[in-house]
This record gives structure tokens, sequence and C-alpha cells, in this order.
């Protein structure tokens, strides 16, 4: 570019109003933001107190005061491990509409609200979704995926599993887009809202990729103390950006462990008091994924659970399906409930697959 042209864009630039750069205003230009604008996220967390307050509360009063229509969640874990399963059952029996849905790659977690959509669309609704997987690994894509896409029901932005993680991280530094190696050239370039430019500096071209800034984090953790300090043991699955991207963070646990623990181990920290607004203790918070150190997943009931969404897909029956929501969730108050449905075998399976693995929670 020479030097006039940049004069020129820089001029045009001046020329915007604060008005057209508020999320209000359909973002900038063209491009709008499915969560909140760097501007208003900015605010957030600005006017957030940094005070050292108890945060713990229960799982029906962290969505009762978070959830709301319209508004952008992000869900932590990746596929399998450490989903936040607790808090999507307590969004369900609350009720939430017009979602967008932000992750890196989730298995059961968005299949359940898409499950709730087909079965319930007055109760629980998705618009539109940005993310890398939708699906269970080594068991399959998600049925009630295929027929929402399949039938046109959501909107959908599709980035690599490193694209959503850099679009996490670059909220989290406060900045608008951040480059990546990995979209250029191929056919992801047609199935987001990247955008291909040349690289100032090196000519080159470079992708990039908008940052996501959800309006509300869910995080399943090993541990945390009351304060929102956590602690992640085993893969991180991005949650710690997560977090410092959404304007609000809920944050399940296993354990709440005291802040002399917390301290004694700073280094141990990965996601900071500050970012979070509200603790859960919560075992098998993360069931039937896995949580490290705890739990292995529950093959069993994720086939059960599939099994039912499949036959919906392909039949349109929705008896199973509908069986499994009256009894596991609509039929329980609590998480707590749903556990205690569970057969002390299975837990006990579950415990032992996970074969100790060594975390730091005292």
């Amino acid at each position: 570019m020479k030097q006039t042209e940049v004069c020129s864009a820089i001029k045009n630039i001046s020329k915007i109003q604060p008005a057209e750069l508020d999320k209000t205003a359909g973002g900038y230009g063209d491009f709008e933001w499915w969560g909140l604008s760097p501007e208003a996220a900015r605010k957030v967390m600005v006017n957030k107190s940094k005070a050292l307050t108890d945060k713990t509360t229960t799982t029906k009063e962290a969505v009762n005061r978070f959830v709301k229509d319209g508004m952008n969640i992000a869900i932590g874990g990746f596929v399998n491990t450490r989903p936040p399963v607790s808090i999507i059952h307590e969004i369900i029996r609350h009720g939430a509409k017009d979602l967008t849905l932000s992750f890196q790659s989730n298995s059961i977690c968005p299949e359940l609200l898409a499950g709730a959509m087909l079965l319930y669309p007055n109760q629980v609704s998705i618009k539109r979704v940005e993310l890398a997987w939708w699906g269970y690994e080594v068991i399959g894509i998600a049925p009630l995926l295929r027929h929402l896409n399949a039938n046109g029901m959501i909107m959908m932005d599709d980035y690599t599993n490193y694209g959503m993680s850099a679009r996490f991280k670059a909220a989290a530094m406060g900045i608008e887009f951040i480059p990546v190696r990995d979209h250029g050239g191929s056919s992801m370039e047609l199935t987001n809202r990247g955008k291909m430019i040349k690289s100032p500096f090196s000519g080159k071209h470079t992708y990039l990729v908008p940052a996501c800034y959800p309006d509300l984090g869910l995080i399943h953790a090993t541990a945390a103390d009351k304060f929102g300090n956590c602690r992640i043991f085993g893969a991180h699955c991005t949650c710690p950006e997560i977090a410092m991207a959404s304007a609000h963070t809920v944050v399940t646990a296993e354990q709440i462990i005291s802040n002399e623990n917390i301290r004694t181990y700073p280094n141990l920290t990965e996601i900071p008091f500050s970012a979070v607004d509200a603790v859960i203790e919560q075992r098998f918070g993360s069931y039937p994924g896995i949580c490290y150190g705890h739990h292995w997943f529950d093959m069993e009931h994720i086939l059960m659970f599939r099994s039912a969404s499949d036959e919906f897909r392909k039949s349109g029956n929705t008896d199973k399906l509908k069986k499994y929501y009256d009894e596991y969730i609509f039929g329980c108050e609590t998480f707590d409930d749903f556990i205690g449905k569970l057969p002390y075998k299975t837990l006990k399976k579950m415990r032992d697959l996970d074969g100790g693995q060594p975390i730091i929670t005292a």
C-alpha cells in the first residue's frame, strides 16, 4: 500500500462516529458481533468489582441471575473433557431462547440444548453457533446437530479448533481480531467470518479471525476457592481463555478448596478470581464427561442419549428422547438428584477408570 493510500485510509477511519462502532449499530460496517462488541465487553470488565468476595452459590441461583434470552453462551471443555453439564441441565429447566453458542469442540452440552429446542421450542432455542466441532469423537457425529443443520434451523460459523481458541484468546487480550495460519488457502475461508488480508509488514497473505466476546462463559474446573480462583488439571481446553473473554463466567468445581491452599501454590491458578462471577461446588458436574483426577466418562450413558437422539433424527419419533429429558432433567430438582439416579457400580467404575490421576487440592 502506498503512503498516500495509507493516509487516505487513516482519514476515513477518523471519520467513523462512536455510534457506528457500537453493537447496537450492527457492529463495524457489515460485520455483526455475535456477542458483545469489544467496547461493550470492555465496559463490563472495567466496572467489575475486583474485591475478594465470596461468590459461592447454587446452580439454580447462578442461572437465574446470569442466563438471559438472546445471549451468547460460551461452553468450556473439549468434547467429553470437563463439559459443564450440570449448568446446561439447569439452563434447560430455566429456559433460554434465541441463544448463540460459542465453543471450541463439545459433545453432550450443545446436543442437550438442541434436544430441548426440538422437544420444547417454547422453552429453549438456539439461533446460531460458532464452533470448531460438535460431536462425540470415537462415537461419531452428533445426530441432533445433523438434524438442525440439514433443516436450516440454525446459523453456523465454522472454524478450526485452533481458530476458535485463538478467537477466545483475542477477546481475553481485549483486541478485535487475531491472525492465524491454519485457515487461509482452504475451504475454511468459506465457512466462517474471518478475513484474508495482506500483512502490513511482509506483504504476505494473512488470515484474521474475529475475537469472540461471549455474554456468559460456563466452565467446569477441578477445584476453586470461594473467590473464584480455579485450578484445572489435565488439558485446559481453552477454559482460561473463555473465562477471560466472557463478560460473566459461572464456574462449577468438583471441590471448593481454601484460599490458603490457593496462595500456597499460586502458579496452579489457571483462572483468576477477577474473571469469575459465581462458583458452585458440584461433584460429577461434567458427567457423563471426564474430569481428570476424579472420574472417566460414561460411554454407556452417552450411547444411550445418542441412540435416542439418532432415532429422532431418522424417524421423527420423540418417545425415547422425551423419556430421557423427563427422567434425567425435568424429573430432577438438582444435578445431585440426577447423579443420585446412577447405580453405585457406575460411579465406582468411572472413578476406577480415571486411575487416580494426580491433582493438588489440599
